[in-house]
């Protein structure tokens, strides 16, 4: 019983029935600040494990990079972020369909559904990344000879990391519908990469050579350990919860959801990395791994806005199943406050101590902080916005999200190509940030066109119509 139904009950009966909706509607306000209070709690707990994670991947690639030196640890970091793309792709958008509708089941006590929905998730990630990786070796089959012979090993084992990649991604969004925030992140962001680092330490210690060879291998190993791991405590805090029996489908929902959310991801991920990509594909991987470097040391300021869109998603979801647009409004405008300031504060700090973090990778590397610069130029003008294409996907406007996407990464890909041929890893940088300020500028205007919220970090987000209606 809470406080409020406990005061009512103490009221004479003359009194409750007058009293009562007032005292509903007390209720309703004290239960959204709680919510809103559980959603800074997750922002926070996410936030200080993106924090432990950019320090752990930092110091990680450092070693790594002294290790191999910048041409072999430029293949293995053009070969891991292909890994990484392609294995959140072939999770065709269910890693964010389950935070969608296991909330759902889970209200309506359907455990049967919950049950399939989890299983469902699983194994299509499983099946479509292990397609992905068979189409990949007969990719390497057919046209290895006219591959490099220093990138074949490595995207070999590549292929073999897939399956787990995409199962990793599914069970992190199924704990992310609990509120798990440590069992979602921590073993992608905190264990993965530690494991990775001591494999390969190992691997050098017993006189294995330092190559990107030696590098995939570790990460291989480290990514198998990791996704079995969580596979097995996710399946156990399951359990607990629903326990066993029936399994529920809802297919159609399922996949019509999910199916424009991977457009949205996928195109969202490629907009990420494929700078790097276009790198590797231009350039020899000596500049690909400077690249690699000054992207991954200003990205330190991402970790603010995957924090604040990690807590965003399950919130945003439970307003707009209540229709509080006016609750919306607000928590929306919130979340762009805590994207905006700390990825400012974050931003410069890591922009004044730029040419001694890259010089801790080598003295090659050091040559990379303009390219910081102007990428976090892009940053913060995404920061400007906060997570919208999440405001947007929740409220069921994934079509929109794929074509604001499908725009802002022809743009990226044709920035790219056409500024890295006559400037280089600069024009690479420029392309990135451009990109990033044309994705801005697109969810402002789509979020206010279609939901009626302003999100700015400079703004209120509810539009001034909307407030004039609101005074007296």
């Amino acid at each position: 019983m809470t406080a409020i139904q406990f005061a009512e009950r103490q009221l004479p009966h003359a009194l409750r029935r007058r009293a009562s909706p007032v005292l509903l509607r007390l209720q309703s306000v004290l239960t959204a600040t709680d919510e809103t209070a559980r959603s800074q709690r997750v922002a926070l707990v996410a936030f200080f494990i993106r924090v432990v994670s950019a320090g752990i991947a930092f110091i990680a690639q450092i070693v790594q990079a002294r290790l191999m030196g910048e041409f072999e640890y430029g293949i293995f970091a053009f070969v891991w972020v292909l890994v990484v793309v392609f294995g959140n792709l072939s999770c065709l958008g269910l890693h964010t369909a389950v935070i969608r509708f296991l909330p759902v089941h889970r209200a309506q006590d359907d455990h049967r559904m919950v049950r399939g929905l989890t299983w469902t998730v699983r194994v299509l990630a499983m099946v479509s990344a292990s397609l992905v990786a068979a189409l990949g070796f007969v990719l390497l089959h057919v046209a290895g000879e006219r591959i490099a012979e220093y990138w074949l090993v490595p995207l070999f084992l590549a292929l073999f990391t897939l399956p787990m990649i995409a199962l990793g991604d599914v069970l992190d969004g199924t704990a992310r519908a609990h509120g798990w925030t440590v069992a979602a992140l921590s073993p992608t962001y905190i264990i993965r990469p530690v494991l990775i680092l001591i494999f390969m330490l190992l691997a050098v210690w017993i006189g294995e050579p330092r190559t990107a060879v030696t590098a995939m291998t570790a990460a291989l190993a480290a990514t198998y350990v990791t996704t079995l791991a969580q596979f097995i405590r996710i399946t156990l805090r399951l359990r607990k919860n629903y326990g066993r029996g029936a399994l529920g489908f809802s297919l159609r929902p399922w996949m019509k959801f999910s199916l424009p959310v991977f457009l949205v991801d996928g195109i969202g991920f490629l907009l990420t990395n494929s700078d790097v990509v276009v790198v590797g594909l231009y350039m020899p991987p000596d500049q690909v791994g400077v690249y690699y470097a000054a992207a991954k040391t200003i990205a330190l300021v991402q970790f603010v806005y995957f924090s604040v869109k990690a807590a965003a998603a399950p919130r945003f979801s439970a307003i707009m199943a209540e229709g509080d647009n006016e609750t919306l409004a607000v928590f929306a405008g919130q979340t762009v406050r805590w994207a905006f300031w700390p990825a400012l504060a974050v931003g410069l700090c890591v922009l004044a101590l730029g040419e001694v973090l890259l010089g801790l990778f080598g003295s090659a590397f050091t040559s990379g902080y303009i390219l910081m610069v102007i990428l976090f130029a892009g940053i913060l003008a995404k920061a400007c916005v906060g997570p919208g294409e999440v405001l947007l996907s929740m409220a069921g406007r994934q079509k929109l999200c794929v074509g604001l996407y499908a725009v802002t990464l022809a743009a990226n890909i044709g920035l790219n190509v056409t500024l890295i041929p006559h400037f280089g890893l600069i024009g690479a940088a420029s392309a990135t940030a451009g990109a990033m300020m044309v994705e801005a500028v697109l969810l402002h205007l789509a979020v206010r066109r279609v939901l009626g919220i302003v999100l700015f970090a400079f703004a209120d987000p509810r539009p001034a119509n909307t407030l004039a209606k609101g005074r007296p």
